[in-house]
């Protein structure tokens, strides 16, 4: 008995272990591809190393000095030590552009000291060379700076900053952009989201509907566009919005409009290319959802007497529900994180936060930034699955999400 016993726990691990076999490959894909990414971005996020990179000595000075008043004459010695042998190096530009960032000015100042010659004592020439450096307020951003980490970042994304006495403070008019910025980029995602479940939702029904022969190829027809690169679709728009495109030459010759329409560069361009390129996404789980559906349910709540509309609103409009909230879900996600649409079709005033991100990480070079608005942007649409999972029924949550 015992025997028969330890064969059958066998048998039952075995199957066991070669599921997990068989999953590791996908945890290892998950953890590079997605994990890793997320853990380096939050990392860049908050990391603030330039200081203590450029000038090591006088970053250790610095957290040790207790930050009230003017730090000794050894910290000052160090600082233009270290400065000017950082500008000899040529090392001395990103610290410059970090401080420049958090504070205009201040990165004119160190390539200003690093370039002056400077004898002792360091705390008067570098006072007389510029009074910010009398001024105890610098020296306390400095020995912030040189902790090595900063919330800075994830502040300014916020239309926050960093006062003078540390406190979190709103950021100056000229630089709080982003609450707009984020704004706009959930916005334009929420009215694609609603164009696609308005388009898609017939769409689908009309493709679960048809017979098996013709089901095929309306459904080749949608997955056309998912073959086709995203660059040549966004361009393709380009190319029809033009005030000499084909779609302003068709307007024209119909005598609709007088004059060619500024179609390119403004946010109907914006929409209109994202409905087109995300569309699919949100007909296929339409299409999966409706097609599980047994017609018998609709023509037994035909024979208690339900109308046309009832059926639909009670019957067949809940059982789609969870293939709805799948591929609105969908395709807001990847609405608000879409990049080379918009920045073919759109206007300046209309990008969207994955324009600034690209704009930080190539041109600005400053990872911090380009990390804090991903970061934003990824919290958000956590945030936006997790009140998915909470407002659909428990049944939709578990098939679909």
């Amino acid at each position: 008995m015992i025997g028969v016993r330890a064969v059958a726990d066998n048998r039952v691990r075995c199957p066991n272990l070669l599921a997990i076999g068989l999953l590791c490959p996908a945890l290892l894909l998950i953890l590079l591809a997605f994990l890793g990414p997320l853990a380096i971005d939050l990392a860049t996020a908050v990391r603030d190393p330039q200081l203590s990179a450029a000038l090591p000595e006088s970053a250790a000075l610095l957290r040790a000095w207790h930050g009230g008043g003017l730090p000794d004459e050894a910290v000052f010695a160090s600082v233009a030590h270290e400065l000017a042998a950082s500008e000899s190096a040529g090392n001395i530009g990103p610290l410059a552009r970090r401080l420049e960032f958090e504070r205009s000015g201040s990165g004119s100042l160190l390539l200003l000291t690093a370039r002056a010659e400077l004898v002792a004592p360091y705390a008067a020439a570098m006072a007389a060379l510029d009074p910010r450096w009398a001024n105890p307020t610098l020296w306390q951003r400095l020995r912030r700076d040189a902790g090595g980490v900063t919330p800075l970042y994830l502040l300014r994304v916020l239309d926050l900053d960093i006062g003078d006495a540390g406190s979190v403070v709103s950021a100056p008019p000229d630089r709080a952009i982003f609450r707009r910025l984020f704004a706009r980029t959930f916005g334009i995602g929420l009215v694609v989201t609603v164009l696609c479940v308005m388009l898609g939702y017939p769409a689908a029904h009309a493709l679960a509907t048809l017979p098996p022969r013709w089901a095929a190829p309306g459904l080749a027809f949608v997955l056309v566009p998912l073959w086709i690169s995203i660059l040549v679709r966004g361009t393709a728009w380009f190319i029809l919005l033009q005030r000499d495109g084909p779609v302003n030459a068709a307007l024209l010759a119909s005598g609709l409009v007088p004059q060619p329409l500024a179609l390119l560069f403004t946010r109907f361009a914006i929409i209109l290319a994202m409905v087109h390129a995300l569309l699919p996404f949100m007909i296929l789980p339409l299409v999966g959802a409706m097609r599980r559906i047994d017609p018998a349910c609709l023509r037994a709540a035909a024979s208690l007497g339900a109308t046309g509309p009832q059926r639909f609103l009670r019957v067949y409009l809940p059982m789609t529900m969870p293939g709805t909230a799948a591929g609105m879900l969908i395709v807001f996600i990847l609405s608000v994180g879409l990049y080379i649409t918009p920045a073919l079709v759109g206007g300046r005033r209309d990008q969207m936060a994955s324009a600034f991100i690209a704009e930080y990480a190539k041109l600005d070079v400053n990872w911090g930034m380009a990390a804090a608005l991903a970061i934003v942007l990824l919290v958000v649409a956590g945030l936006i699955v997790g009140l998915a999972r909470m407002l659909l029924p428990r049944g939709a949550t578990a098939r679909q999400f």
